[in-house]
């Protein structure tokens, strides 16, 4: 019997599931509890088929837990997004209605038509990164909002307020200069103010924890993306936390396109035109704008680049957009290089390219620092060829040195097998 697909539509108590085979014929349907007695029943009922694929929707968010107790018992667990289970929904039968049966079918149809779906692994220390640069997050919208609240108290007890980047010292000095309050107003007024100071005083320090944290954890996975302008631990640990493994993407235009620094082709007819995209892990975004802002602020080489554009005629915008693309280029090169110097360290370990088969060396414009002036206004990945490009010597135009993979329409197309 061919593999099958478990589709799973995962709930905090409860979890559906539909097995389809290579013809998208149903073979089993299910609801079960998440508790221990609940997973076991369906557990045993998707070992019925010796050759399954579980395909659980939304392994990042509310299917985590079922995604992880799977792979702790041995089984083969893909990832599938909520986008395109909605989409799959949309196109089938039933007028779109959703129901936890209809989400398992279409989680299960997609986890059977769509190649390349991540796959679940046992948490490992991205997760932690992940987990930690969350909480850094979190601390430093606390700390925003109690200096919003100290500036709303300061602004009715000193004249012209208090200064737009408080600390809670500088906050301490301005109410040890006040007079005395009188009144049960001003006295009350005073007090919140010191009580929001010891919060914030509190809050500084667990930053200063987390970013402490960050940075011990960061250094200890031997990433080299602290070597580079602009990424400090906090902007590392979203990279590697939310990223996992950089072989999830073949080429550079695939990680731009993830992280939403590719612009949208928007052509019709003979006009060709990009637009902003506005898709994408708007985390990574934001890691590599303010990348973008601090290289920007010193003599770097994406100062010169931002300038270069400038001068070419791009607005501010556009010249910030072009500079981000360029940057996420060099962050993929880092994290390819990282992945490498991990492989060797393997006992046997074969070095390998981003998408697992020997390939694309740091020189190549897969990885490379200088991506070509295209690279940078395509919107997606264009058709890939079987031909490895082989590294290009010191001094070779970058443009004519591209390293890319079959996609799997092409390889089908042309009798090959699909790629990894």
């Amino acid at each position: 019997m061919s593999r099958v697909v478990i589709g799973v539509d995962p709930h905090k108590r409860s979890s559906t599931i539909e097995v389809i085979d290579d013809g998208e014929n149903v073979l089993a349907v299910g609801r079960y509890g998440t508790d221990r007695d609940g997973y076991q029943q369906m557990l045993a009922a998707g070992r019925a088929w010796p050759d399954r694929l579980w395909a659980v929707e939304g392994c990042q968010g509310v299917g985590r837990y079922l995604a992880q107790r799977l792979v702790a018992d041995g089984e083969l667990v893909v990832d599938v997004p909520a986008k395109l289970s909605a989409r799959a929904r949309v196109f089938s039968t039933g007028q779109g209605r959703k129901t936890d049966a209809a989400d398992a079918h279409a989680v299960a149809v997609v986890a059977l038509r769509t190649p390349r779906l991540a796959r679940v692994r046992v948490d490992d220390a991205t997760v932690a990164l992940r987990l930690l640069a969350e909480r850094r997050d979190e601390l430093g919208a606390a700390r925003t909002l109690t200096v919003n609240r100290l500036h709303r108290l300061l602004a009715d007890m000193v004249p012209g307020g208090a200064k737009q980047f408080l600390s809670a010292q500088q906050a301490k000095a301005l109410l040890t200069g006040l007079e005395p309050a009188d009144g049960v107003v001003a006295v009350t007024r005073v007090a919140l103010v010191e009580e929001l100071v010891v919060e914030l005083e509190a809050i500084d320090a667990r930053i200063t924890t987390a970013k402490r944290q960050l940075d011990t954890l960061v250094r200890s996975t031997g990433s080299g993306l602290l070597r580079l302008n602009g990424i400090g631990p906090s902007g590392a640990a979203r990279l590697l936390g939310d990223i996992g493994q950089i072989a999830r993407f073949p080429t550079k235009g695939h990680f731009a396109s993830w992280n939403g620094t590719a612009p949208i082709e928007a052509s019709s007819g003979d006009v060709r035109r990009h637009r902003l995209s506005r898709a994408g892990n708007r985390r990574i975004n934001r890691v590599l704008h303010i990348m973008a802002i601090v290289q920007l602020r010193h003599d770097t080489p994406g100062r010169r680049y931002y300038d270069r554009k400038r001068a070419e005629g791009k607005s501010p915008m556009e010249a910030m957009r072009a500079i981000k693309r360029r940057l996420s280029d060099v962050v993929y090169r880092q994290l390819v290089q990282d992945q490498r110097q991990d492989q060797r360290h393997e006992p046997g370990g074969e070095v390998t390219g981003p998408g697992g088969q020997a390939g694309a060396t740091t020189d190549s414009s897969a990885a490379g620092y200088n991506p070509d002036t295209g690279a940078l206004e395509k919107s997606l990945p264009g058709p890939a060829t079987t031909e490895a490009t082989p590294a290009t010597p010191p001094g070779t135009d970058h443009t004519t040195a591209r390293t890319r993979r079959p996609s799997m329409a092409t390889a089908r197309s042309r009798g090959q097998a699909a790629p990894a």
